[in-house]
């Protein structure tokens, strides 16, 4: 049992309405003594006073400070659902994206007035180039199923240019959930693969797949197992003995940054996250970035506006005939670039790969520890996360919900929960290379703790959360009949 634990009941308070708490003739604010005469308002604003809540200085201060503590985000505690959108970033990032010339630059300033923003847009994309191992980069897309998009109407340009279309691209079932949404976009038939007995994919289930009216495949890797396709390079060729694409799903570079380059697997065109990999925080639903590499050959597909230097002036082209055309208003999300400068900047090459490093050897802890309590499917090294399930739960009648929900008890977010789908019930962990043995061994602890419990008293397991503001929902009932008004 834990010795230990990050999150105790404490105290929980309630918080009313502003409007609840509102009291005749209170004010936030002492207003300096009227230097004129009080006038009257014109019959044009005589109307009935706004319905605004009158609150003392310690109203207001109490109210946003407890609302702060009903959430939950990676300054308050380890986020194991990992880099999707809870990798603690670096404040020195949101620092620089706060400088007034970065933060006040209007987009319609024109070339000469925005030479700092184009030459950091133009050093990123060198930068993002030189550690995926591709000559050419976009940072224009706005996040990471955009950059998919972007990435496969590039390869859709491709075959058009090629002067024969193709109609269907192969996703394994490993992959990111958006891209045969991506795929479809482009008018693309998505044809599903199994992944083999290994947990990747099987050069000969390509190969049975992989014909002349084939665009590609789109590979997420590491894959959604948390694992290496160790069998890239075979994949890469047995797509292009067909004159088909390999698009990359970069979405799990965190795992690879400063070690593989993915261009030189045979990737043709690839996509990131700078909010994942590059420390951008993601929760609650942006901004992102999500910029794409692309070989040489694919160059004039990518989007314009594209910025370019020219002795040491830096500006924008647009005189790209095979261009995809523009995928976002002006160029991207900026002040996401400048955090993931300013990251790639501070950490520098050898910091990048020890981040990966770091990523993955916690990961491996993690898998180490628990594969005894908990179902490990794949019982292999894993890159930067680990997939387990409810399998040796199931004869107590408890299932990876319940142990997600009993975690929030222990102070802990839960991790993702049933994804990826070709893993029933699964559990699974990301820690991301920033949490400490300390903080990882509270969190095994806990996975520990719950599992005893579900063994001993499985009833209780199905009450949890008991130490939260709001206890178990009614999922089902939320999902069929929703209460959409705030």
């Amino acid at each position: 049992m834990m010795n230990k634990q990050p999150g105790t009941s404490g105290l929980i308070f309630n918080e009313p309405q502003l409007w609840d708490k509102s009291r005749e003739g209170r004010c936030a604010v002492s207003l300096p003594k009227m230097d004129v005469d009080r006038s009257p308002l014109g019959p044009e604003l005589t109307g009935d006073a706004p319905d605004l809540p009158q609150l003392s200085e310690l109203d207001v201060v109490r109210h946003f400070t407890r609302l702060s503590q009903w959430n939950f985000g990676v300054d308050s505690g380890m986020y194991p659902l990992g880099s999707c959108t809870m990798k603690y970033n670096p404040k020195t990032n949101e620092v620089q994206a706060a400088r007034q010339g970065f933060a006040g630059a209007h987009p319609l300033a024109g070339e000469e007035f925005s030479q700092g923003a184009l030459r950091l847009m133009y050093d990123l994309e060198q930068y993002l180039a030189e550690i995926t191992g591709f000559p050419a980069v976009t940072v224009q897309p706005a996040a990471g199923a955009h950059g998919e998009l972007t990435g496969m109407l590039i390869i859709h340009a491709y075959h058009a240019k090629q002067g024969r279309q193709r109609s269907k691209i192969i996703i394994p079932d490993t992959a990111h959930g958006t891209n045969p949404a991506s795929a479809s976009l482009c008018g693309y038939e998505s044809i599903n693969i199994k992944s083999g007995p290994k947990g990747i994919l099987d050069p000969a289930i390509v190969a049975e797949v992989m014909d002349e009216d084939t665009a590609g495949i789109m590979i997420t890797n590491p894959n959604t197992l948390g694992l290496f396709e160790e069998n890239i390079k075979e994949v890469c060729e047995i797509v292009h003995a067909k004159g088909g694409l390999v698009y990359g799903d970069g979405a799990n570079m965190n795992a690879i940054m400063g070690i593989v380059k993915p261009g030189d697997l045979g990737i043709d065109v690839l996509h990131l996250n700078l909010h994942k990999t590059f420390s951008t925080p993601h929760g609650g639903g942006g901004p992102g970035s999500g910029p794409v590499a692309v070989r040489k050959d694919l160059i004039p597909f990518l989007p314009v506006p594209r910025v370019e230097k020219e002795l040491d002036t830096y500006k924008f082209v647009t005189d790209c005939p095979d261009s995809i055309g523009r995928m976002h208003t002006f160029y991207g999300h900026f002040g996401v670039m400048v955090k993931a400068y300013a990251y790639i900047l501070s950490m520098g090459g050898e910091g990048l790969k020890q981040a990966s490093q770091y990523a993955v050897l916690n990961a491996n802890y993690i898998k180490e520890s628990l594969k005894d309590t908990l179902n490990l499917p794949y019982d292999r090294p894993c890159m930067h996360e680990c997939v387990f399930n409810d399998a040796n739960q199931q004869e107590y009648h408890i299932t990876t919900m319940d142990m997600a929900k009993r975690l929030l008890d222990y102070g802990f977010h839960p991790p993702t929960v049933y994804f990826p789908l070709v893993v029933d019930g699964a559990f699974m962990v990301e820690p991301t290379e920033t949490e400490s043995k300390e903080d990882i061994d509270q969190f095994i602890d806990a996975v520990k703790a719950i599992a005893a419990e579900a063994r001993q008293d499985p009833e209780s397991m199905h009450k949890a959360p008991v130490k939260t503001k709001v206890t178990r929902l009614d999922e089902v009932g939320a999902a069929r009949k929703p209460c959409l008004r705030g």
